[in-house]
């Protein structure tokens, strides 16, 4: 039988709030096993598991997924009779996180969700503490079909605590009626300082109507273009080796936050909020020009902007001339829940392997995603990506294969940040300081210098897993 960590409940939750208020964490993950046994014990496949709710929780819009798990379910009735899935929809991870502590800590299993949806941070946070089960072994079975890197960010000193779900590129979007307008080649986009020169080139024959991209006056502009963009491709860091804080002096923050801070001094991004109207509107009415952000965006602008369908293209991330790398690709992970209990343990590796490798169901369930302008994602299979279903062309994307684009976007990827349980916490430092930067209140220097000092006092030294 697997076992469990040995922490008691107590100490266990009690580390996993201090940890979410970054006040410190174990340095190794606990080695969560499933214990129990199923029905009668039986591999997955030949088990008739109990009838019954699948709790699963996730940020966004789960009931897009439910259907393919519906789907899935009344496909497998002989050994999965009765049982169906109960999505939640979390407002953040952190939160998810210290409600499942909370159950954890008064052996509510009942109220714990099965199944959560995390980011790497998330995926961090929870493996040390003892509340995600370890998926090494099962996941060897798969590994060497998946993209790669695909399990990159859920490994934990050599233990793989996340199945991958999506693993999706930075991109960038444009319009290309605007480029065809003002005769600008969107190949001069494959640098950075090519970007830099198209976003010139706009404003000058625009006279200034048209925008290169946004600035979101909130915390969308340090996620977006800082950490999930520029920063990895700068080769950024917000913490050294050993944890200590190095943002400050970090030649790689410098050349990303500075480049950010050339595109909006030069009047090249237009401020609005991200995934709210205005920012639609201004799109639709040609006045921005490009988005430079994750593939994720995809299912936004096919959403919302209905004026500008067929207008837009995609392409891989530009790169730093002095770096070389591409985009970095962000990963979300299908956790599961140590809940002291494995009755349906093997039926949700069941599900997750089956999604990730079933080619004919992946597509009929993408193709009820585009009949209602739902959220889908390329496979992480690479044997998935090989069906020609993978590079048709798209309407919204004037006939061109947006799947196949993202999927190039995988190509020479730059690494992500470097995660620790303490990046909840930094990135609400560092995002206060780029929002008073877009809002004029500082420089770009001075936001760096102050996020450099209030990470130095606030966290001092990052756990580093």
């Amino acid at each position: 039988m697997k076992k469990y960590g040995k922490r008691s409940v107590f100490a266990l939750v009690l580390a996993m709030l201090l940890l979410l208020a970054a006040c410190g964490s174990p340095s190794q993950p606990a080695a969560s096993q499933p214990g129990g046994s199923a029905s009668d014990g039986s591999a997955a496949g030949t088990t008739k598991y109990p009838a019954g709710p699948i709790i699963w929780w996730a940020t966004g819009q789960p009931e897009f997924r439910k259907t393919y798990y519906d789907d899935w379910f009344n496909r497998h009735q002989d050994i999965a009779e009765g049982c169906y899935v109960e999505p939640t929809t979390i407002k953040t991870t952190n939160e998810g996180q210290q409600q499942v502590a909370m159950y954890k800590m008064s052996e509510d299993y009942k109220s714990m969700p099965d199944i959560m949806f995390l980011d790497a941070v998330g995926v961090v946070n929870m493996a040390m503490n003892g509340l995600l089960c370890d998926e090494t072994d099962f996941y060897a079975t798969v590994a060497d079909d998946m993209v790669d890197g695909a399990a990159d960010d859920a490994t934990i000193n050599g233990r793989v605590y996340g199945l991958p779900d999506a693993v999706r590129p930075q991109m960038m979007f444009y319009n290309a009626t605007i480029f065809e307008k003002y005769n600008i080649d969107p190949a001069e986009m494959a640098t950075f300082e090519g970007y830099l020169e198209v976003g010139r080139k706009l404003k000058e024959a625009s006279n200034g109507e048209v925008y290169l991209s946004y600035v979101d006056p909130g915390s969308y502009t340090w996620r977006y273009w800082g950490r999930r963009g520029l920063m990895p491709q700068a080769n950024a860091r917000i913490w050294d080796e050993e944890g200590n804080v190095v943002i400050g002096e970090d030649a790689g923050t410098k050349l990303a936050l500075g480049y950010l801070d050339q595109l909006n001094s030069e009047g090249l991004l237009y401020k609005t909020e991200m995934m709210k109207q205005p920012l639609y509107e201004a799109a639709d009415g040609g006045k921005i020009a490009t988005f430079y952000i994750g593939a994720f965006w995809d299912e936004f602008m096919r959403g919302n902007l209905t004026a500008t369908a067929g207008q837009w293209r995609a392409q891989a991330a530009p790169v730093f001339k002095e770096i070389g790398t591409g985009g970095a690709p962000v990963s979300t992970y299908y956790c599961l829940i140590d809940k002291n209990d494995d009755t349906y343990y093997e039926l949700l590796e069941t599900v997750w392997k089956d999604f990730a490798t079933d080619g004919e169901a992946y597509k009929t369930w993408v193709d009820k995603m585009v009949e209602v302008n739902g959220p889908y994602n390329n496979p992480v299979s690479k044997t998935m990506l090989q069906d020609p279903y993978w590079q048709e062309g798209s309407d919204f994307y004037g006939g061109m294969s947006f799947r196949k684009a993202e999927s190039d976007s995988l190509a020479n990827p730059s690494k992500n940040l470097m995660v620790t349980p303490n990046d909840a916490e930094a990135d609400n430092i560092i995002s206060a300081e780029i929002e008073k930067y877009v809002a004029g209140e500082q420089t770009m220097d001075q936001a760096i210098s102050n996020m450099d000092r209030e990470l130095k006092a606030r966290i001092g030294k990052a756990q580093i897993p």
